[in-house]
């Protein structure tokens, strides 16, 4: 699922917030919940949003109350927002069956570091208000007893599992899937846009440690390159899923449809 808005005819990078839904096993996973509505929030596009996200959650086939699992790949204000909604009185949890996954060392990070306000430059943090963050969107789910603190490498089923993908913030993860002979993977943050794929050190403001996080880029780039393996890219615009080829030294993504045959490491 898409809640916002690859490169505007001005010339402007375009990118997206997206959640994902894996069924496996018989149970449900979101992965993230984007920006969410009726939040305070310091990024004036992103303030007291009125989206028709869980109506269009729903149509889809996913109605909160159907998700068993409700997966952060890392706790910054652009996945953790639908965790929670306004109920005319508090916050409250947005998919009451489901447990919710936060990385243990994430979780950590955001106690220890002043809700992570250290991560990045002052003008940075005026557009992420992780204290803001963190009350309305994750301590709700604490004070439920309804979260989860699993380690980077944790599996969530025998097809869903995490691997650790550090460096946007210390304990994010990205989510890797197997089943019938495929496989895929949910980027998470470790790329925002495909052009980081043509030059793996362009790297986001928001993230914590660059050097890390261009080495976990590339790691992550030349693991599922020239295979045939689908990635997902929770910022990408579309096309949002596709595959990635090697092109010299560098990489490019090329989009994947739904009901495209996958077959092929190569692309013609």
């Amino acid at each position: 699922m898409a809640q916002s808005v690859i490169v505007s005819k001005e010339g402007n990078l375009r990118i997206s917030v997206h959640a994902y839904v894996i069924e496996s096993k018989g149970v449900r996973i979101i992965v993230d919940t984007c920006v969410g509505n009726d939040k305070p929030r310091s990024f004036e596009p992103w303030n007291q949003m009125k989206t028709p996200f869980l109506d269009r959650l729903a149509e889809a086939g996913f109605p909160p109350e159907s998700i068993d699992f409700v997966l952060c790949t890392h706790l910054h204000i652009d996945h953790v927002g639908w965790n929670t909604r306004w109920d005319g009185d508090r916050w409250v949890p947005t998919f009451p069956n489901a447990k919710y996954l936060f990385g243990r060392r994430e979780w950590s990070h955001w106690q220890s570091e002043a809700h992570g306000l250290t991560d990045v430059p002052t003008e940075i943090t005026e557009l992420m208000p992780m204290d803001v963050v963190v009350r309305d969107s994750i301590e709700p789910i604490i004070a439920a007893g309804m979260h989860q603190l699993v380690e980077s490498d944790h599996r969530i089923t025998d097809e869903v599992s995490l691997f650790p993908t550090p460096g946007h913030t210390p304990g994010h993860v990205s989510v890797a899937i197997r089943s019938g002979g495929e496989e895929a993977a949910i980027a998470g943050d470790v790329m925002h846009h495909p052009i980081q794929l043509a030059d793996p050190s362009i790297c986001a403001l928001f993230d914590h440690d660059r050097a890390a996080g261009q080495v976990t880029r590339r790691t992550f780039i030349g693991a599922r390159a020239d295979r045939d393996v689908l990635v997902f890219g929770t910022h990408f615009a579309t096309p949002s899923v596709g595959k990635i080829f090697s092109e010299g030294q560098v990489w490019r993504f090329v989009g994947w449809k739904p009901g495209q045959k996958t077959g092929g490491a190569r692309q013609p």
